[in-house]
């Protein structure tokens, strides 16, 4: 399976067919343990004998009936409320169009996309018992307004057509009122159009992105060719789901996934408080974080892309967590500190049923880097592994019910259990082929992070990319440039050699070992201790 190019969301896809298919329940380590079609087969049989308890249906609910957030949609919502988040959970993607447009199939594309997603056309109101409740509207033509740049002079129009993308991305959604999807034409000549789509978190994610570029694909074409939709019904929406999550994770089986959590990152002992990461930052931490970043991006050469996958292939291990491992040990060499999380994000589409539905699903998982001892890297790949397969076979349990367990002072913050994230995107598949036109992707600058550091890469090609989005409250670009380096000088040492012990990895030019790093301005353990209370 991994020989052919499977992943964790591969892996999760075959198990949610299996469950479908044959009413048994594999997990994803038995899938990773029996990667090959025998293999695999006996583990259904086995799960057969063991009649396993089943989730229950994924069902239409009635409307009849105030429609609950999800557990993550609620989080989102308090912190809108809270009025500390503002545009740092807006999802914004640009790209530019080549050839004739048709401006009407366009419109009615986006107007059947957001018919067929309630979500799309969802506000929240607050309930009755304070909570957040899912207010779904009508279908209406939706609106996409249109910027005539073309009598600019054409370097102007380049310039100003970024700069508007940019405020675009920044403007932040009123979430008491639908839609929280918004898309602007910028028209840069006769068969030249920039296009501007901003999604609110609350509403989408990263694989919703996917199933929204590949429906305005598969509509574009139809409509333009005078056709009726392609696209089947959805069995069910994001409001079902919803509903559904919070009948299935009753009190017996949030226990038993809190059990699990609990013990992974505290050693079974809530009040022994979680490893808090003490980089060292060029300024001191301030009283309100104001969610400013920026973003230094890099580029792994290819053989050395290829050398990565070869040594994940030789040690059972996906690519995610290779470079997981990599990341946990640069942060390790930078703190010196042997306990470390990371946040990353968890698809979360276990079930067939939802797949196809753009919506909120991803989950956040804390992945707990245990690297004490100067283990070699091979060594770190099989406790990452162990990790990483643990927190995926209990990846249900909404992060918002960790952090109340282990974090309860902080509220809806995720920094509350970690301070670094960690993703690694796929980009197969996610450029669409529009007929009579030709699309590429621009790159939108939000100016925003979430997090102290996000280290997203990407398969792209042969290759990986990478991106370094940091805190400009902490950090200066100098700072993160030459960290950047030092993760690619790492990657390259470990595929030459993963039996290096970690504190042997020579992080810069001239092969310096030490962890220390000189702090340029201060530590997180210089600040305020109430700032972070566990």
């Amino acid at each position: 399976f991994f020989e052919l190019g499977g992943h964790s969301l591969l892996a999760m896809r075959v198990v949610s067919r299996v469950r479908e298919a044959l009413g048994a329940e594999v997990s994803l380590r038995a899938l990773f343990e029996r990667p090959t079609v025998a293999a695999l087969a006996a583990a259904v049989e086995e799960s057969l004998r063991k009649d396993a308890p089943q989730s229950p249906p994924l069902n239409a609910a009635p409307r009849t009936a105030e429609l609950p957030a999800s557990f993550a949609q609620q989080r989102l919502w308090l912190l809108h409320r809270l009025g500390t988040a503002r545009a740092a959970y807006n999802m914004p993607g640009a790209f530019r169009l080549r050839g004739a447009l048709d401006l009407e199939a366009l419109g009615r594309t986006l107007s059947e996309v957001v018919r067929r997603h309630e979500v799309l056309r969802t506000s929240f109101a607050t309930a009755a018992d304070g909570t957040p409740a899912q207010v779904i509207h009508a279908p209406q033509p939706f609106a996409v307004p249109l910027l005539d740049l073309s009598d600019l002079p054409a370097a102007e129009r380049e310039r100003e057509a970024l700069r508007l993308a940019a405020l675009e991305a920044q403007e932040p959604f009123d979430l008491t009122a639908a839609p929280l999807l918004r898309v602007r034409l910028l028209k840069l000549a006769e068969e030249e159009h920039v296009v501007l789509f901003t999604m609110h978190h609350v509403v989408g994610d990263d694989w919703s992105v996917g199933i929204l570029v590949r429906e305005v694909a598969a509509l574009y074409e139809a409509f333009r060719e005078g056709e009726p939709s392609p696209l089947e019904e959805l069995p069910v929406q994001y409001a079902d789901y919803a509903v559904w999550q919070r009948r299935w994770l009753s009190a017996e089986v949030l226990e038993r996934q809190l059990n699990y959590w609990t013990q992974q990152l505290t050693g079974g002992d809530p009040t022994r408080g979680l490893p808090v990461l003490e980089l060292p930052t060029d300024r001191p931490r301030p009283a309100v974080q104001s969610y400013k970043g920026a973003v230094k991006s890099f580029e792994l050469p290819e053989e050395l892309s290829r050398e990565l996958k070869r040594l994940s292939r030789r040690e059972g291990v996906t690519l995610y967590m290779t470079l997981l491992a990599g990341f946990q040990t640069l942060l390790h060499r930078y703190s010196g500190q042997e306990r470390v999380l990371v946040g990353t994000p968890s698809a979360n589409r276990s079930r067939e049923e939802v797949e196809g539905l753009i919506g909120f699903f991803v989950n956040t998982l804390v992945m707990r880097g245990d690297l004490s001892g100067d283990p070699t890297f091979k060594e770190l790949l099989g406790r990452t592994r162990e990790a990483a397969l643990g927190a995926y076979a209990h990846q249900e349990l909404p992060f918002e019910k960790l952090v109340e367990e282990l974090a309860p002072e902080r509220g809806a913050e995720q920094a509350s259990l970690f301070r670094v994230w960690f993703v690694l995107h796929d980009e197969r598949g996610m450029t669409p082929e529009l007929p009579g036109l030709s699309l590429e992707w621009l790159e939108v600058d939000t100016r925003t992070a979430q997090f102290d550091l996000t280290l997203s890469m990407y398969e792209a090609g042969g290759g990986i990319r990478g991106a370094l989005k940091y805190s400009e409250d902490l950090f200066d670009a100098d700072t993160v440039a030459e960290m950047a380096d030092r993760f690619a000088r790492l990657l390259q040492h470990v595929a030459d050699d993963p039996s290096l012990p970690l504190l042997d990895i020579p992080l810069d030019e001239e092969g310096r070992r030490s962890p220390d790093y000189p702090a340029r301005g201060v530590t997180y353990a210089d600040e305020l201790e109430d700032q972070f209370v566990f």
